[in-house]
């Protein structure tokens, strides 16, 4: 069974470029991960500081390797202090 993480981040004052940025980075080397089936990025319309990172990976252990990845390392060193991170692990069950 797949695992879905929904990853909202908000950009504090000052540092929505860089959070940005630095979000938009790690999407294509996360998508090219083999346990990755979905790695989306998304803004809120009316919240340009607000991202929505959508994601699902074969399993819990997958998701694991994706954070010990060098891309997604450098993700935390770059948007640490600048944001304020939620992160919700959703299994599918209807």
């Amino acid at each position: 069974m797949s695992l879905i993480v929904v990853a909202t981040i908000v950009a504090k004052p000052g540092h929505e470029a860089t959070v940005r940025q630095a979000l938009e980075q790690v999407v294509p080397p996360s998508r090219a991960e083999a346990a990755c089936r979905r790695y989306e990025l998304h803004v809120d319309n009316d919240a340009p500081a607000s991202f929505t990172m959508l994601e699902e990976w074969d399993s819990v252990a997958a998701l694991k390797e994706h954070e010990d990845t060098a891309h997604f390392q450098a993700l935390v060193a770059a948007v640490g202090g600048k944001a304020d991170i939620r992160i919700s692990q959703l299994t599918k069950i209807a």
